[in-house]
């Protein structure tokens, strides 16, 4: 394993593919008997822990059990919105993972029962397993804001899983008089990538300055400040004329009366801050809060919080043993609720279950995220991060990570843009390929 301490950006994301765990389990042996292993879900953590923990002992038997045909990622569907990427082009099968031997099963788990090791879905299939992985993603708090529930989410998209609902905020803007405003109303953190509704904002803004022109958005945020704050309002200020009379995005956080409280649909509106201010829009993007999946929630591994407490070396469940959990559902100390994050912690969590199917130990393990950020044409940043296991805790490596320069030139910023892309085509492929 490299040196965490002299990475730099330039050499960083050739170590995230692929090397987080490396090394991590030495001279691990096929398992004398066949051992069950069971994923439930098949998103960024799920498909990655599938095809390690097959890769790094084929001898064990992985079922992934995913109730979706197909993926669509979150990460880059943002630019489905701004025009610049079909829905296709976020959309995965599981052909590569049978491939590397993994039996996929198209179903919906509804019941585990840790004592018993088994996982029961609605199609009324029961699957036993030695070692039971999780990646369940997120679900919504529906009685969080006062009007907002699944019976307006095709008037008021959300978005915030990719797929259908992608599409229909696509054709709202397309439908859209210019002039027209759109809300976008990120929720409190935590929440799933914490960056993209400010990208959303500005890929929404890209797309009106070149066919609706006078259009506006307005950010009713749920928050105080957001990652990448700074990057971002220089961003917009160069390609949106933020902070000026003619903005075509404009920012109000909570202490600004942001943070929606109530939404009625039919008047198409949203009511925030503790006076409840109302805003009208032709769009509206309401996110609401989050916590983890629905499956997490019925096998015990959610806190009070609505988030799973993990041993953070193994990802191992602190409620049920035996079960671990990865991606968004987990609290995973510093590391953001990203796609990157996702796929690392796959990598971790494969070797953890590799060495206790092995009876071997386990080494000090590795995490990396990196996460970019389009905000324009040509213009992109991004932030990368090292994080090493503390103690019981999962901390950033102290000179390990990269934040796109505040003074990088245009060059470097249009530079961004490509790696982004470069970044997407080799992390989907590691998940599903």
């Amino acid at each position: 394993m490299p040196d965490m301490s002299q990475i730099t950006r330039r050499n960083f994301i050739k170590i995230a593919m692929g090397t987080t765990a490396a090394g991590m389990v030495g001279g691990i042996t096929s398992c004398a008997a066949k051992k069950q292993v069971v994923v439930v879900g098949g998103g960024a953590g799920g498909a990655t822990v599938a095809k390690y923990i097959r890769k790094a002992d084929p001898s064990i038997e992985v079922t992934l059990i995913e109730p979706n045909e197909y993926y669509y990622t979150c990460f880059m569907s943002n630019e489905i919105l701004a025009g610049e990427r079909t829905i296709g082009s976020i959309k995965f099968g599981y052909e590569g993972l049978s491939q590397h031997g993994i039996k996929v099963v198209r179903g919906y788990v509804n019941n585990i029962k840790p004592a018993e090791k088994t996982v029961t879905t609605q199609e009324g299939y029961t699957f036993r397993y030695d070692r039971l992985v999780i990646s369940p993603g997120i679900d919504f708090k529906w009685d969080a804001i006062e009007g907002y529930d699944e019976s307006v989410v095709d008037k008021m998209p959300h978005a915030w899983r990719a797929g259908s609902q992608t599409i229909t905020l696509r054709k709202q803007l397309e439908t859209m008089k210019d002039g027209g405003t759109v809300i976008i109303a990120p929720p409190p953190k935590p929440f799933r990538c914490s960056t993209a509704p400010y990208e959303r904002a500005s890929l929404i803004a890209h797309y009106l300055k070149q066919h609706k022109p006078r259009s506006k958005i307005l950010i009713l945020d749920g928050n105080e400040a957001f990652p990448k704050q700074q990057l971002f309002i220089q961003g917009w200020k160069k390609l949106y004329g933020y902070g000026t009379g003619n903005s075509m995005i404009e920012w109000l956080p909570s202490s600004k009366e942001g943070k929606v409280v109530r939404v009625d649909a039919k008047q198409m509106a949203v009511y925030t801050g503790d006076f409840e201010d109302k805003h009208t829009a032709a769009v509206i993007n309401v996110i609401p809060p989050q916590q983890a999946g629905k499956i997490a929630v019925i096998a015990g591994l959610v806190n009070q919080k609505g988030w799973c407490p993990i041993n953070k070396k193994t990802f191992e469940s602190l409620q049920q043993p035996g079960i671990h959990v990865i991606g968004d559902a987990a609290q995973a100390g510093k590391m953001p609720k990203s796609a990157h994050a996702a796929y690392s912690q796959a990598q971790v969590c494969a070797m953890a279950v590799v060495a206790a199917l092995s009876d071997k130990e386990m080494g000090t393990p590795s995490y990396l995220n990196t996460c970019y950020s389009i905000i324009g044409k040509d213009y992109g940043v991004s932030v990368a991060t090292v994080y090493r296991l503390k103690g019981k805790m999962i901390a950033p490596v102290e000179g390990a990570d990269g934040l796109s320069p505040m003074d990088a030139s245009a060059e470097d910023r249009k530079r961004e843009v490509v790696y982004a892309h470069s970044w997407f085509k080799n992390l989907t492929h590691e998940m599903f390929g």
